[in-house]
């Protein structure tokens, strides 16, 4: 399948479309609205289905060196891509420090979207990676959310320890946090069985969830489209230059702990994406006053399509070039 086939397919997938749905109905004034308990509903469930599957992909591959370098990656990955994006956004743009943070978490964490789009293009081009992939995959979604949630927090270097011992406490019991640690950790202890029993729940309702999710997104970004005009020239060109350096990192990495190329174009992919899952439902709960038309802006409506028209391919390439195989 080829860059553009890849990129028409996801665009025009039911979730995609139904956040489109949703601008439209909010540019166009209508009053359809999403209550605002059943939208927190919906975000709860997510993370739950996303932290709990993750748990038990873990539980199948077990702990092996290769995953655990791999995990370790991955997470320092998550941990600090948010650092560098809420510095390109706080030094170029005119966004506040919350929206900033808001914004940065979300490339520090996964598009899974995304990932699944990556697999089916590296298969196609012969590069099969290892299992224990998707579990970094999991292991990547919750990091970037503590490091926004203190960017928003910090004091412009005034807090003493005191206050900084209250904020890390504040991050590590937020409720999002929480939950998807939580659910992680309950999918790897209950593992298969776990899943057999909590299939039909967090598997076969989740498409139809996510579409719920994104059509009330689509509402919220639309109906708030004055923070979008805040983003300008230069927060456009973020969104297109971030993931390049997401996926220059992961290479980096990569290449330090001996990753295949297949692995490496994985993680290429995975430090390159953008929630707008995972994230968006996390800081619609943790940073309200964050505005979600910018960030969701950044994610869905400029790095998505960037991704899958080109970075995909790219990170696919250099992987192959710098690595070989």
């Amino acid at each position: 399948m080829d860059a553009l086939s890849l990129a028409i397919t996801n665009l025009t997938s039911p979730a995609f479309l139904f956040f489109a749905l949703g601008v439209g109905a909010g540019l166009a004034r209508s009053d359809l609205e999403i209550p605002q308990a059943v939208a927190k509903g919906l975000a709860l469930y997510l993370m739950l289905a996303i932290g709990f599957k993750g748990g038990v992909e873990v539980s199948k591959v077990g702990l092996t060196p290769d995953l655990l370098l791999a995990a370790g990656a991955g997470v320092l990955l998550s941990f600090s891509m948010p650092l560098i994006a809420y510095g390109l956004l706080r030094a170029f743009t005119k966004l506040d420090q919350v929206t900033a943070a808001a914004a940065a978490a979300h490339y520090g964490s996964i598009s899974v979207v995304t990932f699944v789009a990556g697999s089916e293009f590296l298969t196609a081009s012969g590069l099969v990676y290892s299992g224990h992939m998707i579990a970094v995959l999991a292991l990547m979604e919750t990091p970037a959310i503590l490091t926004g949630l203190l960017l928003a927090g910090r004091s412009a270097g005034q807090a003493d320890a005191r206050e900084r011992g209250e904020l890390l406490r504040e991050v590590a019991l937020n409720g999002s946090v929480v939950l998807l640690i939580g659910a992680f950790a309950i999918g790897w202890i209950s593992g298969e069985p776990g899943m057999e029993k909590l299939y039909p729940f967090v598997d076969e309702l989740f498409q139809g969830v996510l579409v719920l999710f994104l059509l009330d997104m689509g509402l919220v970004a639309a109906r708030r489209m004055g923070g979008a005009k805040r983003l300008g020239v230069n927060g456009v060109i973020f969104g297109v230059v971030m993931p390049p350096i997401g996926a220059a990192c992961a290479l980096l990495i990569a290449l330090v702990i001996g990753m295949s190329a297949a692995d490496a174009a994985a993680l290429m992919i995975l430090g390159a994406s953008a929630s707008y899952i995972a994230v968006p439902a996390a800081m619609r709960i943790a940073l309200p006053k964050a505005d979600p038309s910018v960030y969701l802006t950044l994610s869905l409506a400029i790095t998505f399509p960037f991704n899958l028209a080109i970075g995909i391919p790219l990170y696919a390439f250099l992987a192959r070039s710098v690595i070989g195989g």
